[in-house]
């Protein structure tokens, strides 16, 4: 899958936990009659893929869609979806 607009946000790569684990977001606003703004989450080595992009850049992501199950304290069951970008490229 693909997303296509005009860059909206970069944010800085964060480290979460005590893994290691890091991710990079960014915000996609597609060029359609409504936009939409698209939080796109970039993982491990693919946040340096950001590098040398700017705010106002048109690009291209492909992306993959994930989805997590996670069981909170209460015993309910709760889903979570993350787009997650692991390519870019101008347009």
């Amino acid at each position: 899958m693909e997303v296509e607009g005009k860059l909206k946000m970069i944010d800085e790569t964060k480290d979460v936990g005590s893994s290691g684990f890091q991710k990079r977001d960014c915000v996609v606003t597609t060029l359609e009659q409504y936009p939409q703004h698209i939080l796109v989450q970039f993982t491990q080595d693919k946040c340096n893929l950001l590098n040398g992009y700017t705010v106002g850049d048109n690009v291209k992501i492909d992306v993959n869609l994930r989805g997590k199950l996670w069981t909170n304290p209460q015993g309910e069951d709760i889903y979570f979806n993350t787009i997650q970008g692991w390519r870019i490229a101008k347009v």
